[in-house]
């Protein structure tokens, strides 16, 4: 009830069909399992409740053999209290790991300073073997690991090699940025920002894949998830040049809701704050650099629920949302179930929960006074445990996830909203990821073109070019519940009498433009073309996305 390895190998033919490159698994290593595999006991084995190292070579091997890639996460900001390096940390003053860790004398009887956890609470917590604190920028469980130590780096670089040993095929770094603390700031009497990035964050991810991937064969991927960076730092990290990460996953788009003090205070999203900040982003790394492409993940509510409609018009926003974030210029992450429009659980009792992170918040304003229906219609909302629960296969018991009973309860729309039903639906979201991504491998503007925004300010018009070699695409989609009128000079700014009109629709998610789907005994890479369309205005029903192509060099 939990999921594991060998379930992970009997879907790997639905990966494949859908026409995944990459597979990226949340941790799996040996763990006490209170963050879902983020606190590691031991990185050099995997946790019994998922299977055996023999299990995970058979699944490296059927995976390769299906042409895909295997990422593992990679969490090395911090380890398991469990773990035997801060077991031994944590015996005496004078233990040889005692520096491994970040470990500090109280102040006037109490923590080093202020900071906060981002679980909630102190980051620093007692330990009352040696008095001293530790900190943990998450939960007591979770203490950090000291960069600054040789020691350390080197311990992490051995066990990465004897992972890529085992055929791994890259890594997903968690809060890979944060190893690299200040000092200046942990020693300090004020507040501070204990998540502030230290500037030798670049000389530890340069000696990071000198000593790890350098003269290694392969083709091998690193992403980089990198809470508060901003434009010039993410440029710097991704530029190829350099060797030091792939790509990175940056915050601010799916931070625009959060409220003023926590994530969890709910704001409305403004659409053109939306895209303007995926704008900016895309021209920030358009010379040097490239960016990741999400939603959703295991650490955000739905992307459907997030962003779109999971009422009424669930197929046209899922499919308008997947148009968008495989549209732009970059790497497309799809969370798992966001390809047949899962969306969130609402939970009704805190009872529900199993996120660490939700559970000490509902904790912390509760006893704060707030008042707990509040709290729980936030997390109904904003809780991780959102997207975290079991992916619906089918209509059967627990969504056929597993005979057993599920580690978190199945999201009750699993009747209808299913893998099996999308498949055999007419408006199969599945079936359109399956366009979008071979539009990606095919075309090269999809991959590799110019992105430029139109129509910034527009309150439900998102719209956009990509052009490359005398190709261009452009992309229109109306992120509203309104019938919308597209008038391309008003709206776009755009010459109406430009040589070939709107272009040939590639794809939409309207009859008339959608794409063609599996059983339409499309050739691979086949799309639904329609006549050219001349420059007069059109309109966009609720939720409906277009893509034209047209030919301008």
């Amino acid at each position: 009830g939990v999921g594991d390895i060998d379930g992970i190998r009997s879907r790997l033919g639905y990966l494949q069909a859908l026409g995944v490159d990459v597979l990226w698994l949340s941790p799996i290593y040996r763990s006490p399992q209170r963050d879902n595999g983020y606190y590691i006991s031991d990185y050099q084995d995997i946790d019994p409740r998922f299977g055996t190292l023999a299990d995970f070579d058979a699944l490296v091997a059927d995976v390769h053999a299906r042409g895909m890639k295997l990422v593992m996460d990679l969490v090395v900001n911090h380890t398991s209290d469990q773990h035997a390096w801060f077991q031994e940390s944590r015996s005496s003053l004078d233990n040889p790991k005692r520096d491994w860790y970040w470990w500090r004398k109280p102040k006037n009887g109490a923590e080093p300073n202020g900071f906060r956890s981002a679980f909630s609470g102190p980051a620093w917590t007692l330990d009352p073997a040696t008095g001293e604190y530790y900190l943990h920028l998450f939960a007591p469980e979770q203490p950090d690991l000291n960069w600054e130590n040789l020691e350390v780096r080197e311990a992490v670089y051995t066990m990465m090699r004897w992972w890529l040993d085992r055929g791994v095929d890259g890594f997903r770094m968690d809060v890979i940025n944060l190893i690299a603390k200040r000092p200046e700031l942990i020693d300090g009497d004020e507040v501070g920002d204990a998540f502030a990035m230290g500037p030798q964050i670049h000389e530890y991810l340069q000696e990071m894949r000198r000593e790890v991937f350098e003269g290694r064969d392969g083709d091998f991927l690193t992403v980089g998830e990198m809470p508060g960076v901003n434009f010039e730092d993410a440029a710097l990290f991704t530029d190829a040049s350099r060797l030091e990460l792939d790509m990175v996953f940056q915050f601010e788009h799916v931070s625009l809701d959060h409220g003023p003090s926590s994530k969890f205070d709910n704001t409305e999203l403004e659409l053109r704050a939306l895209k303007k900040s995926l704008a900016s982003w895309q021209l920030a790394l358009a010379d040097a650099g490239w960016n990741s492409l999400y939603l959703g993940n295991h650490d955000q509510p739905r992307s459907l629920s997030r962003f779109g409609d999971d009422g009424r018009y669930r197929y046209e926003s899922a499919t308008l949302l997947a148009t968008l974030l495989h549209l732009h210029r970059g790497t497309p992450y799809i969370y798992q179930g966001d390809e047949i429009g899962m969306s969130n659980a609402n939970f009704a009792t805190i009872e529900d929960y199993r996120d660490i992170e939700s559970l000490n918040h509902y904790s912390e304003a509760v006893e704060g006074g707030a008042n707990p229906v509040d709290v729980l219609e936030a997390l109904r909302f904003r809780s991780r445990d959102n997207a975290r629960t079991p992916v619906q296969w089918d209509s059967s018991p627990n969504a056929g996830f597993s005979t057993g009973e599920p580690w978190i309860a199945v999201n009750p729309n699993y009747r209808t909203v299913n893998a099996a039903a999308d498949q055999a639906s007419s408006r199969s979201i599945y079936h359109y990821y399956q366009r979008l991504i071979n539009l990606r491998h095919e075309l090269p503007v999809v991959a590799l073109g110019d992105f430029a925004l139109l129509a910034d300010d527009h309150p439900h018009l998102y719209a956009f070019t990509r052009s490359l070699d005398g190709t261009e695409l452009l992309v229109l989609g109306n992120v509203g519940m309104e019938p919308l009128v597209v008038n391309p000079v008003a709206d776009l700014g755009i010459d109406a009498s430009r040589p070939g009109g709107w272009g040939i629709l590639l794809v939409g998610n309207y009859p008339g433009g959608e794409a063609l789907s599996a059983a339409s005994g499309a050739q691979p890479g086949g799309y639904d073309i329609h006549r050219s369309a001349q420059m007069d205005a059109v309109t966009l029903q609720p939720w409906e996305v277009r893509v034209y192509q047209r030919e301008v060099g």
